[in-house]
């Protein structure tokens, strides 16, 4: 495969990103960027307060309006961030979890 592909990005997971953005209408997309996670760390706040985001892509360029989103994941975890509004050592509850929440044992 060429220089940029996809292998070559899922091979080196040290030195890549992989970000999915959710949109306001209801969709997503997932990115996987040539960036460390320690680098993206340090910019991320900056690239969310950016109007528009650009991902040049093999075939296509992409340009993503931050407006329009309403979640933003990372991967690997960045636990570094720190301040207003962050919780460290949060998790995450599946729907079935919280289904099973406050449920009286069944009498028989």
């Amino acid at each position: 495969m060429r220089a940029g592909s996809f292998a070559k990005l899922t091979q080196d997971k040290e030195n890549t990103t992989q970000v999915t953005f959710h949109y306001v209408e209801g969709h997503t997309e997932t990115f996987t960027i040539p960036i460390p996670a320690p680098q993206f760390q340090e910019e991320v706040l900056n690239f969310l307060d950016q109007p528009w985001l650009t991902f040049h892509l093999n075939d296509q360029t992409v340009f993503i309006c931050t407006a329009r989103l309403v979640k933003v994941e990372v991967k690997p975890a960045i636990p570094e961030l720190q301040g207003a509004g962050i919780f460290p050592n949060s998790l995450r509850v599946s729907t079935m979890q919280r289904a099973a929440t406050g449920r009286l044992p069944m009498n028989t």
